[in-house]
């Protein structure tokens, strides 16, 4: 079964509060998304594997340890996901983008695709789903199925919250993914939104209703 990874450093918390409050405008919105992603960054990649090679300081050889070639991609849902993609380009610069595009029904509440456009190697490649919230799981796992379908193989999902019935909703199709996020919040309220959340990410993000 996929792990659930809880990233709850108190830096991510200290940003997340702000990103929760409504008196937050788009600018400073964008902003702490980007930071905690990048911060993110840092957990989501604690396994990549090393190799050692030999290097000359100033003052000597000696042996050390770089990223065995791991190809990494990110893929953030549309569009909302993209307010995360900076941040973790910051800390990996060589990963390729790729973007799935999904809006919500309003009725259906159901994922509705309506752009996908991936590195053409995602075979090789560990990929990092990206989307702020992860709510009844919809998008997430019509995105994932998509990368599934292309060839993918290896799967982390990353987003900032997360309703308790996502990630069961997640594991219960994808038990091989495992999920980062900062909080996992109460739950979701009648039009599917995660409570106590931030709201829309996207509308936040992008100052739109």
């Amino acid at each position: 079964m996929g792990k659930v990874i809880v990233l709850d450093h108190p830096l991510i918390k200290h940003k997340l509060t702000f990103v929760r409050d409504k008196n937050t405008g788009p600018k400073e919105f964008r902003e702490l998304v980007k930071e905690i992603s990048t911060l993110m960054a840092y957990e989501v990649t604690r396994d990549l594997t090393l190799e050692e090679i030999e290097i000359e300081t100033p003052l000597a050889k000696t042996k050390s340890q770089i990223i065995s070639g791991k190809k990494l991609g990110l893929v953030p849902i549309l569009r909302a996901g993209l307010g995360m993609v900076e941040g973790m380009l910051d800390l990996l610069p060589a990963a390729k983008v790729g973007h799935v595009g999904l809006y919500r029904d309003p009725e259906t509440f159901k994922p509705v695709e309506y752009y996908c456009k991936l590195p053409q190697d995602i075979e090789e490649r560990e990929l990092i789903v990206l989307d702020p919230m992860l709510a009844t799981g919809g998008s997430a796992m019509a995105a994932i199925q998509f990368l599934k379908e292309k060839g993918a193989n290896a799967i982390k999902l990353v987003c900032l919250i997360a309703a308790p019935e996502g990630i069961e909703a997640v594991h219960n199709k994808y038990p091989d993914v495992d999920i980062y996020v900062t909080s996992i919040d109460e739950g979701l309220n009648e039009h599917a939104y995660i409570v106590p959340g931030f709201g829309d990410a996207g509308d936040r993000l992008f100052g739109t209703k």
